[in-house]
């Protein structure tokens, strides 16, 4: 189901309180006009999976954190920040797959190319 930013948090706790305690993944998709974050997650006593779809503006790419609803959250939500370059807010993300990269661009959007050169702690 589609959700504004606002009502994130608020969502996830709804779906936790109906039985949806399983949080399967947190991806997003670059649709180059916007951002969307896809939180799916599951019931497993009914076996049945709801979606959270959050669409943001790439220049302002940030979501609340939802690891006070959802522990497994924490590396999701790192990997929105590393790959995608979306903050989240309410909790201090590390790197963790590109722990040398100290380059600006995100891997995972439309807009980033190979060819420009990046930064890593090794280039020194």
């Amino acid at each position: 189901m589609k959700i504004e930013r606002s009502g994130l948090v608020q969502g996830a706790r709804d779906l936790k309180t109906r039985g949806y305690s399983y949080l399967v993944k947190i991806t997003a998709v670059d649709y180059e006009k916007y951002l969307e974050v896809i939180y799916t997650v599951r019931n497993l006593s009914e076996r049945k999976d709801e979606t959270l779809e959050v669409e943001i503006d790439p220049a302002d790419a940030w979501v609340p954190t939802v690891m006070g609803e959802f522990r497994a959250a924490d590396w999701y939500e790192r990997e929105l920040f590393e790959m995608f370059g979306i903050q989240v807010k309410g909790r201090n993300v590390e790197r963790l797959l590109l722990e040398k990269w100290n380059g600006k661009a995100a891997p995972l959007r439309k807009n980033f190319t190979w060819n420009a050169p990046y930064e890593t702690s090794d280039n020194q």
